[in-house]
């Protein structure tokens, strides 16, 4: 036997006894939980029999609550050790079938021996031997197993830097409790597992990486001194499996402070977040606050609008009408100087100029907008405009209620109180009784009962208004974003199209509906006069396909979460829609005004093949600074096929290849939802496929037709593209790079008649042409 063996059987060996101590840690938590939950179930059954209940006098009632009080606090203090063992419960779970992952043997400085660490997704401390079995991944000492090659190392603890050498650094593969790979390597993470991990099949949900992290990634986890933390990142690099360990390494290390719910996530779509929902439960942490800038422009303006999606967007630039004056006025309406515009125009309101609209109640107007108007405009201007709104806003309501006042003798309210629910008679009547042993009129006096029921019902008739005033709903919003657009007056004078962009807009305003350029800036404006609903509570914000955001968005999400710290994800050259500008990272630090920006750039791609990454990034300008892993598989195939007929017999075959090989996850990546719907008709008859056009859908194995714009952010094990030829714009460069970016082991581009522009601009020997 040799000496590699020997060591790997005595390596098994601990793994034996490790799972073996967690195997009776596990049965003596199930035994503690089961006694636990019967006390829970007794205290709860008996919790009133147990209090002294007795209100006689003000002693009786100190005793009482005091007994409450005892009762409550024991049910709290076993019903939270109750918990705390569910969560050991399922750390144990996980620890027992594959306890760790990696080793380190380091000796600090002074010592006389090196110190053996296991490093596993959660630690496990063993009582009797008082010592850490399995070391959390996310603990000072681990970060040596992800930063340092062997020889002098260190890391920072608690008490400071601590210094030493690393002599060992050993890599697991653990499955169902048993070794089986095992690796020494003189660097962070070698590239014998990572080339395990990386040839395995895409799977339909995103898994951690914390045995692979990589020096460059765990720099992105363990930073805690950025306010704004920039991640430009290739396709394929890990950026966003590291921000979401990184989420967890937050949630780790100030435990104390910050929960999930401090934590929010800004994703490209709800397909992603299913996606990326299982990483964080993996690692035992809960998951943070998902949600994407759509979901939240649409509750603040869904209710008064229309409003176009950015798939809708981009569905109809890519169709026929899609025409370079719409791509002009995305871009102005994207840009930091409209940005600047908006403010100027503020500034100027604050004098003069708001529009209001009349408050009306029952169709009459009941308070005219030149009396809102004249009432805002005599409060001190040195106050803030949206101080100066909430204050109208109080001046309102009390109006409101002189009007209420009056309308109580108006022959509508006798009608609706004809028209009451008994119900409601009848609780009236108790709460008025109620009263009246205090001294208050009777029910039964007419004259007292006509005043409950009249106040009653006007009362209810004014909620819903009192309601929409609290909502500035007497601010003419619409007319506040119309009057940007006046032709005669130029807010940026170098707009060629200056003309027809206000005339789409003013014409898009009528019909109350919001072109997704005009969605932010509308809302911008708006909150820029009102005050932002700011959520002093989230502590981080990460924001994914960050490229995909414009100044206002960034701006936006800055000023309603004022306290957060902005971890920025993203690819300069996955900027797949019309507002994109390669300024948009650089121009951050100015635009958030953070005080400790940091920008980290991730060049080497791991998702796909050596030869899929070479062929992708010779379809960029600049993509020579994009690095591949060396994982060898076939080159990308270029098909040029002649008939539609024969293009989709050529997928369906293609596919039935795939399936045959083993391939899990396949993408048919069409350009558009309509050629998708296309492509999915005439080939599901033929094939086991399912379409892809909604955003909401989730990601599962097996075929899948998908549009270019939604396919972004997720991998599949094969990919071919569909009729590459419809990619012929300069704009659309990015966009077909992205789609073919998607593949990780496989990739085929067929294209019908004219050739894609970008494919020929790279070198024959990155890819095979099949007729």
């Amino acid at each position: 036997m040799t000496t590699w063996n020997q060591e790997q059987q005595k390596e098994q060996k601990r793994v034996d006894q490790v799972i073996h101590k967690l195997a009776d840690e596990t049965d003596k938590l199930l035994e503690h939980l089961g006694g636990k939950k019967a006390d829970v179930v007794q205290i709860r059954k008996n919790f009133w029999s147990d209090v002294t209940v007795n209100l006689e006098d003000a002693d009786d009632a100190i005793e009482t609550a005091a007994s409450i009080k005892q009762q409550s606090e024991l049910l709290s203090e076993i019903e939270r050790s109750h918990t705390s063992a569910e969560t050991r419960l399922k750390t144990y779970e996980k620890l027992k079938s594959s306890p760790y992952f990696g080793r380190i043997d380091f000796k600090e400085d002074g010592e006389k021996s090196a110190e053996q660490v296991y490093i596993g997704i959660a630690s496990y401390y063993d009582e009797p031997s008082s010592t850490f079995l399995v070391h959390d991944w996310r603990a000072p000492i681990s970060s040596l197993y992800y930063d340092h090659s062997l020889g002098e190392a260190d890391y920072r603890a608690p008490s400071g830097n601590i210094e030493g050498q690393l002599e060992l650094k050993r890599q697991f593969m653990i499955k169902n409790a048993n070794i089986t790979g095992m690796f020494d390597t003189g660097e962070a993470i070698g590239d014998d597992l990572l080339q395990h991990v990386l040839g395995n099949q895409a799977n339909t949900q995103m898994k951690s990486i914390v045995a692979t992290i990589q020096k460059e990634q765990n720099a992105i986890i363990r930073n805690t001194t950025s306010d704004l933390l920039v991640v430009q990142g290739a396709a394929g690099c890990g950026k966003t499996s590291a921000a979401l360990q990184r989420v967890a390494f937050l949630l780790y290390r100030d435990r104390e402070t910050i929960q999930s719910h401090h934590v929010v996530l800004f994703s490209p779509n709800n397909m992603f977040n299913s996606y990326v929902a299982n990483v964080l439960p993996e690692l035992g942490e809960e998951n943070m606050e998902q949600t994407t800038f759509q979901a939240y422009v649409d509750h603040h303006l869904g209710r008064d609008y229309s409003i176009e999606t950015p798939f809708e967007q981009m569905e109809e630039l890519l169709s026929e009408k899609g025409d370079s004056k719409r791509v002009e006025a995305i871009k102005f309406k994207a840009s930091v100087e409209f940005l600047e515009a908006i403010h100027r125009y503020a500034e100027t309101l604050s004098k003069s100029g708001i529009p209001f609209l009349n408050v009306k109640f029952r169709d009459r107007i009941v308070i005219r907008s030149k009396q809102i108007s004249e009432y805002f405009y005599s409060l001190d201007q040195k106050e803030t405009v949206p101080y100066r709104m909430k204050k109208t806003v109080a001046w309102i309501l009390e109006e409101l209620k002189k009007i209420e006042r009056r309308e109580r003798k108006k022959p509508w309210v006798e009608k609706e109180i004809q028209l009451l629910d008994r119900n409601v008679y009848t609780r009236l009547y108790e709460k008025l009784e109620e009263r009246n042993k205090y001294g208050a009129d009777s029910f039964n006096d007419l004259s007292s009962e006509q005043k409950v029921l009249s106040a009653y019902v006007t009362r209810i008739a004014f909620k819903s208004l009192r309601e929409s005033i609290e909502q500035f709903s007497f601010l003419d919003v619409k007319s506040l974003y119309a009057k940007l657009f006046q032709k005669n007056k130029r807010l940026i004078e170098d707009v060629n199209t200056w003309n027809e962009i206000c005339n789409q807009t003013l014409f898009n305003l009528k019909q109350n509906h919001l072109a997704n350029e005009d969605a932010t800036p509308l809302l911008y404006v708006k909150e820029l006069l009102v005050g932002f609903q700011s959520n002093a509570a989230v502590r981080h914000v990460f924001i994914d396909e960050a490229q995909d955001f414009s100044p206002f968005q960034f701006a936006f999400i800055q000023r309603v979460f004022p306290r957060a710290n902005l971890t920025i994800l993203g690819d300069l050259n996955q900027s797949i829609y019309a507002h994109a500008s390669g300024e948009t990272f650089s121009m951050l630090k100015n635009l958030l005004n953070k005080k400790n920006p940091e920008t980290i750039t991730l060049k080497r791609s791991y998702r796909s093949t050596k030869e899929i990454v070479e062929f992708t990034r010779s379809l960029l300008k600049d993509g020579n600074e994009i690095i591949p892993f060396n994982r060898s598989g076939d080159k990308p195939v270029i098909a040029a096929v002649e008939r539609e007929e024969d293009h989709l017999n050529e997928v369906k075959d293609l596919v039935g290849n795939w399936l045959d090989k083993g391939h899990e996850t396949i993408a048919v990546i069409c350009r558009s939802a309509k050629e998708s719907k296309d492509v999915y008709e005439k080939l599901k008859d033929n094939l086991d496929v399912r379409l892809m056009i909604d955003e909401d859908a989730s990601f599962q194995k097996g075929v899948i037709v998908i549009p270019s714009y939604l396919a972004k952010g997720i991998e599949f094990d094969a990919v071919a593209i569909f009729d590459a030829s419809g990619y012929q714009l300069e704009r659309e460069r990015k966009l077909f790079y992205t789609v073919c970016t998607r593949a990780m082991h496989e990739l085929t581009v067929f294209y019908t008649g004219k050739p894609c522009p970008f494919i020929e601009g790279a070198s024959e020997n990155l890819y095979e042409v099949v007729q």
